[in-house]
């Protein structure tokens, strides 16, 4: 098995703080990319035991990351962003369109967290339309762990699914 990325080293350009978020970032992309390349199309949107589909993870996946960085700039949500939320588990792209979106998502994430001062992560941050209390640190450290949560939930139905195509 190769080094998980917080083994690694510090990312590149990462400021030091924000290290475990760059980790947990890279080291679901690594993941998902891994096991979801060669993932069969016909299962993308199969929900096992009711449990959400990968596609739905995909999505939810890239949704998260996209609505809580937004949220760490101090900006609101726009139209599109709440489009995309209202359509998270709908069929509406192909496995490597959804791949792509989220290696696109992490890297955007990655460019944001390189770009983001020591010095702002206790800076308050609103979340939502009711402007919950959060800080930046907050939103950049819970994008990170809720991308590792649907990464362990996305790799354990994609086996599921595997395995109950193989079974004779």
């Amino acid at each position: 098995m190769a080094t998980e990325y917080w083994m690694s080293g510090p990312v590149e350009n990462i400021p030091a703080l924000l290290q475990p978020a760059a980790h947990a970032l890279l080291q679901a992309n690594l993941e998902i990319n891994n096991l979801m390349q060669d993932f069969p199309e016909a299962l993308l949107w199969e929900k096992p035991a009711g449990l959400a589909s990968p596609g739905y993870h995909l999505q939810h996946i890239s949704g998260v990351l996209d609505r809580l960085f937004t949220y760490a700039r101090a900006e609101q949500l726009s139209e599109q962003q709440f489009a995309a939320l209202a359509g998270e588990g709908q069929p509406t792209a192909t496995l490597h369109q959804l791949l792509d979106h989220f290696d696109a998502q992490v890297h955007k994430a990655l460019m944001q967290l390189s770009g983001t001062p020591e010095t702002s992560l206790t800076d308050f941050r609103g979340v939502g339309r009711k402007q919950l209390p959060s800080t930046v640190l907050g939103l950049l450290f819970h994008a990170a762990e809720h991308t590792m949560r649907h990464t362990g939930q996305l790799l354990v139905t994609a086996k599921v699914l595997l395995a109950a195509q193989q079974a004779p």
